[in-house]
Order: structure tokens, then sequence, then C-alpha cells
């Protein structure tokens, strides 16, 4: 199993960065345009939906875990040639959101037990590259929010 982690600090209080986490018309903000589409209800569809030079791509999978304001888990599958839409071939992402004292530390957790998925574990901060923009664009618009 493939597991990575990414961390970043908010400026901003729990509730604030949960409704940048989970409401559709601010997840579309920061995930590259894609609509969200679900309830949160556990056991629910969640599915992930962009369009991009006239083509139509979308992720989807199952709402797992629903705490408000400290943690969701949802499964997703990503459609690509020669894969089945099966369990085994879904991944799971993890989101967990710890108040601090001057804001909220983000944690979010993919675990990949798809089929040429790397099995070491990494582990990332705000000051990493990798994957870094969206976590980038997420943390301004959630602190953008919150001094308004």
């Amino acid at each position: 199993m493939s597991t990575s982690t990414s961390r970043i600090f908010i400026n901003a209080p729990a509730e604030r960065v949960w409704s940048t986490v989970i409401k559709p018309e601010l997840v579309k903000q920061w995930q590259y345009g894609s609509d969200l589409i679900t309830d949160w209800s556990i056991g629910s569809e969640i599915r992930f939906r962009s369009e991009w030079e006239g083509n139509i791509f979308e992720q989807w999978g199952t709402v797992l875990e629903f705490t408000p304001c400290h943690s969701l888990r949802y499964s997703l599958f990503v459609p690509r040639p020669g894969l089945e839409d099966k369990p085994e071939n879904h991944f799971t992402m993890s989101y967990t959101l710890s108040e601090e004292k001057e804001g909220t530390l983000l944690t979010i957790e993919q675990n990949d037990n798809r089929p040429g998925s790397d099995n070491s574990n990494s582990d990332s901060s705000e000051d990493d590259d990798e994957g870094q923009s969206v976590l980038s664009m997420l943390k301004r618009l959630a602190e953008s929010m919150y001094n308004e």
C-alpha cells in the first residue's frame, strides 16, 4: 500500500477550513474547477466532475466517514484503461482538522492499494512542492474568507 500524507497550517478556525473542504462552491475554487457532488451521508456516493478541452473527467466513490469540523474519509475510483471499477481499485482520502492556538492544522492522507501504486510512504508539509498548488489554493481561500 502506498500512503501519502500532506499537512498544512491554515490561519483560520476549523469551521472555516471545514467549509472550504466540503462545500462544492468552495471545493471548485481549489480543486482545479471540479464539481463536487455528494450529500456527505456515510455510505452515499461522492463524485468529482471536471471538463478540460471539451472532455469530461469523473472520479467517484463512497463517503466512509464524516465528523463535522474534525474529519472525513472517502474512497475514490479514477478510471483508466484496463482498470475495472471494483473496491480493490479504489483509494481512500482522509482529511483531519486539528485546532491549534492560531488556526487549524489540516492533514490529508491518501492510501492507495491500486495496482502499480508505490509501496513507500511519503510525508510532506506546506514547504514541499508536490501537490502544494492545491493545498496553497485551499489555504489562501480559507484564510481570505476568514479575514473578510
